[in-house]
């Protein structure tokens, strides 16, 4: 039997920074709140539950990775936001353009778009 992922939590020291982050800039629907949760739904189905509570971005832990349409785009816009650009987009050698930037904890996120 072969698991699947049927969640990931993110925790975020503030919940409005990071749905403007995850909802607002990447899109993510949000399904439901409560407190200090909020869950999201990717276009694919996988839901990612943002919670409130002290958060310690590490750039050796999981990094989400997150597949856009406007790579150029997105990172544009969080740029323009203030967002921090870890690695510009560009081409990798794994047949994809790429990205990396920190969400608003400072977590790094991998944007990806097909090369095209």
């Amino acid at each position: 039997m072969t698991a699947s992922i049927s969640r990931l939590v993110v925790s975020v020291s503030a919940l409005d920074p990071a749905l403007a982050f995850y909802a607002g800039l990447l899109g993510l629907r949000r399904t439901a709140a409560a407190d200090e949760l909020a869950w999201l739904a990717t276009a694919d189905g996988v839901e990612i539950m943002l919670h409130e509570r002290p958060a310690t971005p590490s750039d050796t832990a999981v990094a989400l990775g997150f597949a856009v349409a406007d790579l150029d785009g997105v990172v544009g816009a969080w740029t323009a936001r203030g967002g921090a650009v870890v690695d510009p987009p560009e081409a990798r050698p794994w047949g994809e353009r790429m990205a990396v930037v920190r969400d608003p904890d400072g977590h790094l996120v991998c944007l990806s778009q097909a090369a095209a």
